[in-house]
């Protein structure tokens, strides 16, 4: 365990108290994450900070989590309270299973799910920006206009460029070129992507998975997890949500057509084109899995000093995999065989 590590470690068991209980760490890729209880209080919180050395795949628009957490009290149900102790903002962490499958279910949520996700997004599309006073990372001229869906895809699209394709370049750049993906790959992206309808944008999630659904044990489901929050073009969020949960197809098409009935009826400016331009954001998500995989991928199978050969063939599948679902939109000519794949990762 690095110094770091100890000293939040540390700074939860202080927190405790002497006859406090703290669990952790919590499986986790960006945060080290503590679950605690407070002396005098029934809640349970969470302490957590950003590991070392993590590679951010996806931008982010608030300052702080816990500030954007205050504000929507009272707007959207069923998220983490924040607690004050000792100068920290905590969030109180919210007991229950994750939508998580177990290895013998099937990717099917229940209708009670089903209906509060549907729930959720008509509560974030009476969200907007002026009517939400939080402290934003990005400068005013890097922001897309209201309804500019084109110019909020560009920026997304320039944020894996940049600063997870060129920054990551000097280690992995030969991984890439392996796999037979180079820069050109986002012209055809931007080529296969662009012309998207003109959407009000409100607030976006942008990150709801099976694993940021909390089921308390009343059925209540709670979303947490509000890091990469943004204003933006709302069919992002339904396009990011669709590609995380891998839905059955009848409940991928439920979905779609809830989440149009419900922001249609709050907010009828930012449906328009929704049916056309939904398959585009999905292929920006695939097309963005790629960079993001293969770079998690490759360091998965580090090991200390030495290879996890255990772990090649899990990442060889996964990687053609999300390989040939974004060769469209990566104008990819063909997808790299499993020993070719290998070869690379080996190397």
């Amino acid at each position: 365990m690095t110094s770091d590590l100890i000293g939040v470690r540390q700074r939860a068991d202080e927190l405790s108290g002497a006859n406090g209980v703290v669990k952790g760490p919590l499986k986790g890729y960006h945060h080290e994450t503590y679950v605690l209880s407070l002396p005098g209080e029934t809640r349970i919180v969470k302490l957590r900070e950003p590991r070392d050395r993590i590679l951010w795949f996806d931008r982010r628009c608030f300052h702080s989590e816990e500030e954007l957490l205050r504000a929507l009290h009272g707007r959207v149900s069923r998220i983490p309270d924040v607690y004050d102790a000792e100068g920290m903002a905590l969030q109180v962490f919210i007991e229950g299973r994750t939508l998580k499958p177990r290895p013998w279910e099937d990717k099917r949520v229940s209708p009670v799910v089903l209906d509060q996700i549907v729930g959720l997004f008509e509560e974030l599309a009476r969200i907007t920006q002026d009517t939400l006073d939080v402290g934003r990372r990005c400068e005013p001229e890097d922001r897309a206009e209201n309804g500019d869906c084109d110019g909020f895809l560009e920026r997304l699209i320039v944020f894996v460029e940049d600063q997870v394709y060129k920054d990551n370049h000097l280690r992995f750049g030969r991984l890439f070129e392996d796999l037979g993906i180079g820069e050109e790959a986002f012209d055809h992206l931007r080529k296969n992507v662009s012309g998207l309808t003109e959407r009000d944008f409100f607030l976006l999630h942008a990150d709801l998975h099976r694993e940021n659904f909390v089921l308390d044990p009343l059925n209540q489901l709670w979303t947490i997890d509000w890091e990469l929050a943004m204003v933006g073009d709302p069919l992002y969020d339904l396009a990011t949500h669709l590609y995380l949960m891998s839905y059955p197809a009848d409940q991928k098409r439920r979905m779609a057509e809830e989440w149009f009935r419900v922001v249609h009826g709050v907010r009828p400016e930012s449906t328009r084109g929704w049916e056309e331009d939904l398959e585009r954001l999905i292929d920006f998500k695939k097309a963005q899995s790629v960079f993001t995989d293969i770079i998690r991928v490759s360091l998965s199978l580090r090991d200390g000093s030495g290879f996890n050969w255990v772990r090649l063939p899990a990442a060889v599948r996964k990687l053609q995999a999300v390989m040939t679902a974004a060769a469209r939109p990566l104008g990819l000519t063909e997808v790299p065989s499993r020993s070719r794949i290998a070869s690379a990762l080996v190397r």
